[in-house]
Formats: structure tokens, C-alpha cells, sequence
């Protein structure tokens, strides 16, 4: 064999094992990898586990309902919806509502009426409520008499808490112009939306009951800057927390929840400027607001008229709603939209 032929077999061979180098390197790489994602899951379970351990679970925290609360006090704010326990609207900002939602009618992409165009009901929130729209999305679509003009589209996105769609610069919003578009209409129909937001952490009454309010605020702020015909929108706290085994709104921070959105309609229904829907009281900066279904209730204890959230109800993450929960929650938005003053005239035929 020539010197020549044998420096080709010596080259063959140190080719030869770089390449299984290469291969051993990437097998040991995938392997760290994959003992990196087990080490992860390993983590978040112990995490889940001191969780657990710190907050066990509860099927019920004894506390009461708003809309069983009445002129009961909690940390000394009146229970019911509305002022004076009440869980209707006072009557002159229902009336105001019934007109403002007498003009929501098809329109077409630019904004103007048509006999073509569509109605946008829009979903606004974090993760929950992403779970518990296209529930009731569905059924919508199976409901018989709901205005063929109407357009359901789901804003919600997870993790997205109310401090974050504050921010009007915030990627969220970028996320729901995405939403409209793949489903095929604009900003400028959209005429009504479902807002539902937390900041979530447990975080103390006297925080939360700041930022919270504030931050519902700037969000009906940025809704009535992006969407030029929004004429309602329609509020919904937290659902129980009590079986919560990552944090997220744990109970009580879910049920207080219901103070601070009561607080910002009420705030709107005694005039204060930053809520002004009326452009005869000056300038608008938010849409007419009203309380939409209130959905908490003390877990498997209750409330009075029957509705009960259970383990089922949520994810193996006692946090996030399961089918049954979505299916619960689906069902009284349904019946809110099919029954309210202020959207029975365009939601349905």
C-alpha cells in the first residue's frame, strides 16, 4: 500500500470518529436536556406540594356570596351588587344602558351601519376566563335565536393579569387585534364586551383594593380608545379559589374580588368623571358598564340560588375551570345575554 493510500485511511479514520464524537456530543446534549425538563417538572411539583402544604385546599371558606350578602357587611363594605345590597341596577343608569344598547346594530368593517354587517361581542381577560368564553362560544352557536349578525370572539389571554392590559402598550393588545383579524372583522364592530380580570397573588385587601379598581379603569379606558363604536361593557369577578393548588387568587383574595368590580360601577353610577359614558356630562372615556354574571359562590357550600363549584370543576391545578366548571359558568353567561335589558335586544333575532 502506498503512502499516500495510507495517509487516506488514517484521515477516513480521524473523519470516522469526529463524526461519532459529534453524535455522542448531541445524545449527551438531548440526555441533559431532557434530565433539565425532568428536573423542571421535579421542581414545579415540589413547588405544587409546599403550596399545597402552606394552603390545603377547601371546599368551602364560609364566606358570603355578594348577591346573598344584601345590606350584610364584609370589612365594611356592603354586600349585593350594587349600592344599598341591591343586585339590579338603580333604574336610571338601566334606562341609560337599554338606549345605548338600542343603537349597537351590524356594521360593516369601516364602522357603518349594514344590513350585512356584524355585532362583536368580545371576550377581555387572563386565563380563566380564555377557558370559559369558547365554552360559551359553543353554545352560543347551538343556541336557536341568537342574532345571526352576532360575532363572538375570544380576547382573553392567559396570564394575562389586570395590571398587564392596563398598559396600553402591553403585547396583549397586539395578541387581541390578532384575535379580531382570524376571525374575520375589526375593531370598528366591535360594540360589546365581556370583561373579566385579577391581579393575581393573594394579594392583601388593602392593596388590591386600590390597583384593582384603578387598574379596571385604565382597562375601560384603553377598550373605549381601541374600539370607536363600544357602546357596553359587561363585568364578572373571580370564581372560587378555594381549591387552588398554585396560588393564582386564592381564596379570600377571589371572593374580594367582587368588592373592588363593585366599586368601579358604582363609580361610574354616581358620575365620576374618569367613568363618564354620557358625552352630555362631558367627555367619554369609558364605556356604559353593568355588572355581568356574578359567578362566585362558597364552593361546595353554595349559595342561595343553588349554584355550587366543586373539586370536578376545576383542572387537576384546582385553579384553572374543567369542562363541568366551563359548562356551569358558560351556562349563566348565556342566560345573562338572553335575559338582560341591556343585551337581550341585540344578541337576540
Amino acid at each position: 500500500m502506498s503512502a499516500c493510500q495510507d495517509s487516506d485511511i488514517v484521515s477516513i479514520s480521524n473523519l470516522f470518529k469526529l463524526a461519532l464524537g459529534c453524535v455522542c456530543l448531541a445524545i449527551s446534549q438531548l440526555s441533559a436536556a431532557g434530565g433539565g425538563g425532568q428536573d423542571a417538572e421535579a421542581q414545579k411539583a415540589a413547588k405544587r406540594e409546599q403550596y399545597k402544604k402552606a394552603n390545603p385546599p377547601r371546599t368551602s371558606v364560609g364566606l358570603i356570596p355578594l348577591i346573598d350578602l344584601g345590606t350584610g357587611m364584609y370589612k365594611g363594605q356592603e354586600g349585593g351588587l350594587y349600592a344599598g345590597g341591591s343586585n339590579v341596577p338603580p333604574p336610571e343608569h338601566l334606562a341609560a344602558g337599554v338606549k345605548i344598547a338600542s343603537t349597537i346594530v351590524p356594521l360593516d368593517a369601516k364602522g357603518s351601519p349594514s344590513p350585512n354587517g356584524k355585532i362583536v361581542l368580545m371576550s377581555i381577560g387572563f386565563s380563566n376566563p380564555s377557558i370559559e368564553f369558547p365554552a360559551f362560544q359553543r353554545r352560543v352557536a347551538q343556541e336557536s335565536g341568537i342574532n345571526p349578525h352576532l360575532v363572538t370572539v375570544n380576547g382573553c389571554v392567559g396570564s394575562k393579569a389586570a395590571h398587564m392590559i392596563a398598559d396600553i402598550n402591553n403585547d396583549f393588545w397586539t395578541i387581541n387585534d390578532q384575535r379580531l383579524k382570524a376571525a374575520g372583522v375589526t375593531r370598528e364592530q366591535v360594540e360589546a364586551v365581556w370583561l373579566k380580570e385579577v391581579n393575581p397573588g393573594g394579594n392583601p385587601w388593602e392593596t388590591e383594593q386600590k390597583r384593582l379598581h384603578d387598574d379596571y379603569i385604565a382597562i375601560l379606558h384603553n377598550l373605549h380608545g381601541r374600539f370607536p363604536n363600544l357602546k357596553t361593557t359587561y363585568v364578572t369577578s373571580r370564581s372560587y379559589g378555594g381549591y387552588t393548588e398554585l396560588g393564582g387568587s386564592p381564596e379570600p383574595a377571589a371572593y374580594e374580588t367582587g368588592f373592588f368590580v363593585k366599586a368601579v360601577v358604582n363609580d361610574q353610577i354616581i358620575g365620576k368623571p374618569d367613568l363618564n359614558y354620557d358625552p352630555a356630562k362631558g367627555a367619554v372615556v369609558s364605556p356604559w358598564i353593568e355588572w355581568g354574571p356574578y359567578i362566585w359562590t362558597d364552593g361546595i357550600k353554595g349559595r342561595k340560588d343553588g349554584f355550587v363549584y366543586l373539586r370536578e370543576d376545576v383542572r387537576e391545578d384546582g385553579l384553572h375551570p374543567s369542562d363541568k366548571g366551563s359548562a356551569k359558568i358558560s351556562a349563566m353567561m348565556l342566560n345573562f345575554f338572553k335575559t338582560d335589558p341591556a343585551t337581550h335586544g341585540w344578541f337576540m333575532k
